[in-house]
């Protein structure tokens, strides 16, 4: 999730078993180990456009990682600030930790993936319930953390994590009602659901991207989910197979190795660009929730080396006038 919410997450975690020490330094050892595990993004390489999203989420937020991780932070705080407001090392590790537990937790309820689980399996676990920024899962939890600091009282920290617990419950029947509603649908328009996974969209879960497979196919359609569920139909694309699709391609060349890596960091969510069949997009994230247009994906090249690269791309050139698009789906 974004670098607020990871770390006010973590600033109630350590809030939450506050006794006698300063809770503004606890504060503020729970906010920054919160933050920690994100230093994986400077994991990256000029020569390898894939490696960033290779080890983004990887061993730094796996749930072995975090003694490890709450070591190695409380030794940083410990000899900046935490041994001259008289907090032992122990104590700065129990608070380090705590808030460097929660970050994985968070980000493997969104749709990005997280390996909780390495170096025992390599799957991005995603569990599908809230966006990687949703302001009105992180505002109430700001608002109860500064409470808590204002009042020097550790039960608004434990407001903060029953709001945390409370969202996500709500989050998880909002899926499996729009996971429900557009199995219906599928069925009504004769089509056998071979698989379905609801995403939310941005910044909400009121409207959430449906997609299921039918046959050789991805249907992506959007749902409002209210007291009147509204769906949004939207578009059918093909589903990439990597064996199939690219015979044209050396197995043991590099850009055929890229595309094994951009789909198994998909986790298999792949299709074509309809205008350019040497564009793939991971197709889970859209500007709009009923679009098969992926934000991101990769380009092949016939004409490169063996030992060449794919290319990473975006795609946000209208994001702007979509936005409002996206308003309206959730609104009207």
């Amino acid at each position: 999730m974004d670098p607020l919410t990871q770390g006010i997450v973590g600033a109630a975690a350590a809030q939450s078993l506050k006794k006698k020490n300063n809770i503004i330094i606890i504060t503020l050892l729970g906010f920054l180990a919160g933050l920690a595990p994100d230093i994986d993004i400077f994991i990256r390489s000029k020569d390898d456009p894939l490696l960033f999203l290779e080890y983004h989420r990887h061993f730094t937020h796996s749930l072995i990682f975090i003694p490890v991780g709450g070591l190695i932070c409380s030794i940083v705080f410990y000899f900046i600030f935490s041994r001259h407001y008289q907090l032992t090392f122990a104590i700065t590790y129990l608070y380090s930790t705590l808030g460097y537990a929660t970050h994985g937790i968070i980000d493997s309820l969104t749709t990005y993936g997280t390996q909780l689980l390495w170096p025992f399996a390599d799957s991005r676990i995603a569990f599908n319930t809230i966006s990687v920024i949703d302001p009105l899962f992180t505002v109430p939890i700001v608002f109860l953390v500064i409470l808590a600091m204002y009042n020097n009282n550790s039960s608004f920290a434990m407001y903060a994590i029953i709001w945390v617990i409370s969202y996500q419950s709500i989050a998880y029947i909002q899926k499996e009602r729009a996971e429900a509603s557009i199995e219906r649908y599928a069925i009504s328009q004769g089509h056998k659901v071979d698989s379905i996974e609801a995403k939310p969209s941005f910044g909400n879960i009121v409207l959430w991207k449906v997609i299921y497979t039918h046959e050789n196919n991805y249907y992506i359609n959007a749902i409002r989910l209210g007291y009147n569920p509204k769906i949004f139909s939207g578009t059918s694309i093909q589903k990439i197979d990597i064996k199939k699709d690219f015979t044209w391609l050396d197995k043991d060349s590099q850009q055929y190795k890229d595309i094994e890596r951009f789909n198994w960091f998909s986790n298999g969510y792949l299709a074509f660009d309809q205008q350019n069949k040497n564009i793939i997009y991971d197709i889970r994230f859209s500007s709009l929730p009923n679009s098969a247009e992926g934000l991101w994906g990769i380009k092949v090249d016939k004409n490169k080396r063996n030992d060449s690269h794919v290319e990473y791309i975006t795609n946000r050139n209208r994001s702007g006038k979509r936005f409002y698009q996206l308003l309206e789906m959730i609104f009207k």
